[in-house]
C-alpha cells in the first residue's frame, strides 16, 4: 500500500519525483553558499590575525654608559626597549618619513661625529648627536627642552629639511609590512590607524630612544682620565690638557668633564652687535638679557664636526683658538666668565700654546664611536 502522506512508495523512491528533485537542487545549492561563505570568513579571519595580532612585550634596553659618565634621564613614558632602538635605528636612516630623498642620516654623518659640515636650515652649522641624552635644552637657541619632541619639527609639513608629507608616511607606512610590525612590537600601537599627531609622536619616541644610544665616551683622553697604559697620551696633548682645565686656557668653566660641556647658553663674544641669526636666544624668549646667547656644544669628537660655531664661521680648531685668544668682543650680554681676572677678554696664550691646546682638542675624537656597528645604517 502506498502512504499518501510519505511522498515515497514502498520501495523508497519518491512518489512525487519532481518535487523532490526541485528540493533537492534548492538544498545543494543553499549547501555551496554556505561553504563559500566560511571560505570567505576563515580567511578574512587567518588575513586579519596575520596583519594585526603581533605580540607587544618590549624587551628593555640597558644603555652603555661609561662608568665615568652620570646617568641618563629615561622619559617615564618613553622606556629604552631593544624593539624601540630598532625601529628607531630604522627611520633614523630611511628617507621614509621625507619626500625628497633625506633622512636623519643625511644631515649626521657616522663618520663626522653624527655632524656635517654643511649649514643646515637658516645658515645655522649642524649640531652633533653626540651624548644629547643629557641635555636638557635643544638646539643652538636651546628652544626645545624635551629629546622626543625635537623630531616633531622636522616632521612638520613645510619644514625645508625632510619635507614631510603626512599622507605619503602614512601610505608609505600601510604598504610596509615590516614596519607596521616593528611599532606594534615597539610601542603595542597600528601606526597606519593613528591620526598624524599621534603617529607623529610614535616616530618621535623611536627615534629618540635611538639617538640616547649615541654615546661616546671612550677616546684616548676618557682612556688617559681612566689611567688606561693604552691611552698614548702625548706630551703636546697633556700639555694642552693641563691648559684647558686652568684657569690659564680657561675652557673647562663651559666645557667641564666628562661631558665635555655644561648644557647652558652664553654670549661668548663672537660679535659686538647682533642681528639676523647671530641674535641668539632672544629668538626664543623675546628678552633682551638673551641677545647674543646660543648653547654650548659638546666638544666630544670636535675635531670630526668642523666648521665650528653656530654660523659655521670658522673653518678650524686653530682659528677657534685664535678667536678666543685675541678675538672675543665686548657686549651688553656677554658671559661674565669670558672676561679674564686682569679685565681682559683674550687668553693671550703663545703659539705654542695654541698648538698643544688644538693637539689636546685632537685627543676628544673616538673612533670607538664613529666605528660602532650598533649605531651603523642597518640596510
Amino acid at each position: 500500500m502506498e502512504n499518501p502522506n510519505s511522498g515515497l512508495n514502498r520501495t523508497g523512491q519518491a512518489f512525487y519525483p519532481k518535487l523532490a528533485f526541485s528540493l533537492i537542487g534548492k538544498n545543494m545549492k543553499n549547501v555551496h553558499i554556505l561553504f563559500l561563505i566560511s571560505v570567505l570568513l576563515l580567511s578574512f579571519s587567518a588575513c586579519r590575525k596575520e596583519t594585526v595580532e603581533v605580540d607587544y612585550i618590549p624587551t628593555p634596553y640597558t644603555l652603555k654608559i661609561p662608568s665615568d659618565f652620570p646617568a641618563m634621564a629615561i622619559p617615564a613614558d618613553n622606556p629604552m626597549t631593544v624593539e624601540g632602538v630598532q625601529l628607531g635605528r630604522r627611520l633614523y636612516y630611511d628617507d621614509l618619513l621625507s619626500t625628497n630623498g633625506r633622512s636623519c642620516s643625511s644631515c649626521h654623518l657616522q663618520e663626522l661625529g653624527f655632524s656635517h659640515p654643511m649649514a643646515g636650515p637658516g645658515g645655522f652649522g649642524i649640531m652633533a648627536h653626540i651624548n644629547i641624552g643629557w641635555n636638557t635644552a635643544f638646539g643652538w637657541h636651546g628652544g626645545e627642552s624635551l629629546l622626543d619632541h625635537v623630531p616633531l619639527a622636522d616632521l612638520a609639513e613645510g619644514n625645508a629639511f625632510l619635507e614631510a608629507n603626512n599622507d605619503s608616511i602614512r601610505v608609505r607606512f600601510a604598504r610596509n609590512a615590516d614596519y607596521k610590525t616593528r611599532f606594534k612590537q615597539a610601542f603595542g600601537v597600528d601606526i597606519v590607524a593613528l591620526d598624524v599627531a599621534q603617529r607623529q609622536e610614535y616616530i618621535a619616541k623611536a627615534l629618540g630612544q635611538f639617538i640616547r644610544t649615541q654615546i661616546s665616551g671612550n677616546s684616548r683622553f676618557d682612556q688617559f682620565m681612566r689611567s688606561d697604559p693604552n691611552s698614548n697620551f702625548s706630551a703636546a696633548e697633556f700639555r694642552g690638557y693641563q691648559l684647558f682645565f686652568t684657569e690659564k686656557g680657561d675652557c673647562f668653566h663651559c666645557h667641564p668633564y666628562p661631558m665635555m660641556t655644561d648644557g647652558n647658553l652664553y654670549n661668548n663674544g663672537l660679535d659686538g652687535s647682533h642681528n639676523g641669526i647671530n641674535i641668539g636666544q632672544f629668538n626664543v624668549t623675546n628678552d633682551s638679557n638673551d641677545i647674543g646667547k646660543f648653547r654650548v656644544p659638546t666638544l666630544r669628537n670636535i675635531g670630526l664636526s668642523a666648521p665650528y660655531m653656530h654660523d659655521n664661521r670658522f673653518a678650524t680648531l686653530e682659528e677657534v683658538v685664535g678667536y678666543y685668544n685675541a678675538g672675543v668682543q665686548h657686549s651688553a650680554t656677554l658671559a661674565p666668565i669670558m672676561t679674564k681676572p686682569g679685565g681682559h677678554l683674550d687668553l693671550q696664550l703663545t703659539p705654542d700654546e695654541v698648538a698643544d691646546l688644538v693637539a689636546f682638542l685632537h685627543s676628544l675624537t673616538d673612533t670607538s664611536f664613529t666605528n660602532n656597528p650598533e649605531l651603523r645604517s642597518p640596510f
